[in-house]
């Protein structure tokens, strides 16, 4: 009866351990498999008699090798457990994803635990790798993390123009503004607008004045640096940031930015529709005890621009050199 009843535990154990809804690896010390139960069969396609005695990275060259061992090693010489998860390493095993919920990913996420196996001397002869299908968990979490991404790139963006909006672009300014009043540097802050928007409006309706703006955002871009902060201020008044730009630097690009615009008109319902703008800049100063100072220096050169003529450029520094 007692040997009955043995026999009864040792095939729960065994159906058990092949029907467990996680991956059960042993391997040896110099990394043969030793166990492979139903979950590692059902996902990788190879039977237990085909994995017995074979070196792992062997069968699996997909396996980060250098990884693997380091973590393994720790567990054989210290003798204490291990874990990974998947935002470490996505899996150790790369099996295809089956599951039609989580069908977005390629392959199983894996979290793992890494378990040592002692012999009756007490010593770690054989680990015991635990694997976790994760994915449904991974998925959601990236989804998530996308979509929170996506909501803080509408939150700062210009929905007509896709340059940065306002509030955005202003918070880089202040940050930029207290970067140099610590570090030193030269940075500068153009502003400029459309010359005669309302007359486009006027003229041609408010889509075609939508369109200018658009027109005009991706002219702008087309000349902006990576290091270059653009955004749209307010209207048909647009802002740069121009980071590590000495005033030589700043007239250059401010100069190139009003003639691309005036050389290149846009077509709305087969009219040619012509646009110029008055561009104004400023480097930063230490008179500047708040960023907003900033901006109302380059907001006064661009309205020098507009009041003399308009289809210019003016630097803040030539006013004040004026009005000595």
């Amino acid at each position: 009866m007692a040997a009955d009843l043995e026999m009864n535990e040792i095939h729960w154990l065994m159906d058990m351990f092949n029907t467990v809804d996680v991956g059960l690896v042993v391997l040896d010390r110099n990394y043969k498999v030793c166990v492979w139960n139903g979950f590692m069969e059902n996902h990788s396609g190879l039977l237990p008699s085909a994995v017995k005695d074979k070196d792992l990275f062997d069968l699996f060259p997909s396996i980060d090798e250098k990884w693997f061992r380091s973590k393994s090693e720790s567990v054989f010489v210290l003798k204490n457990r291990s874990f990974t998860i998947w935002e470490q390493q996505p899996y150790i095993f790369r099996f295809k994803n089956y599951r039609p919920i989580t069908g977005k990913a390629d392959y199983m996420y894996q979290n793992a635990t890494f378990i040592p196996l002692t012999n009756t001397l007490g010593e770690v002869s054989h680990i015991c790798i635990i694997i976790y299908d994760v994915t449904d968990v991974a998925v959601n979490k990236k989804e998530l993390e996308d979509l929170n991404k996506r909501l803080e790139q509408v939150s700062q963006t210009d929905s007509l123009t896709q340059l940065f909006n306002r509030g955005h672009w202003e918070s880089t300014l202040q940050q930029e503004f207290l970067r140099v009043k610590r570090s030193g540097g030269s940075s500068t802050l153009l502003m400029f607008d459309i010359d005669h928007f309302k007359k486009i409006n006027d003229e041609h309706g408010h889509s075609c004045g939508d369109e200018a703006l658009r027109h005009l955002s991706e002219l702008l871009r087309t000349t902006l640096r990576e290091t270059d902060i653009a955004g749209r201020y307010g209207g048909e008044e647009f802002v740069v940031t121009l980071l590590d730009t000495d005033k030589q630097g700043a007239a250059i690009f401010a100069e190139r930015i009003r003639a691309l615009i005036e050389a290149n008109p846009f077509v709305y319902k087969n009219t040619k529709i012509e646009m110029t703008v008055s561009v104004g800049f400023a480097g930063n100063s230490p008179d500047f005890a708040k960023h907003e100072r900033w901006i109302e220096a380059a907001d006064k050169a661009l309205y020098h621009s507009k009041e003399h003529g308009r289809n210019r450029v003016t630097d803040f520094e030539d006013i004040k050199l004026r009005q000595r």
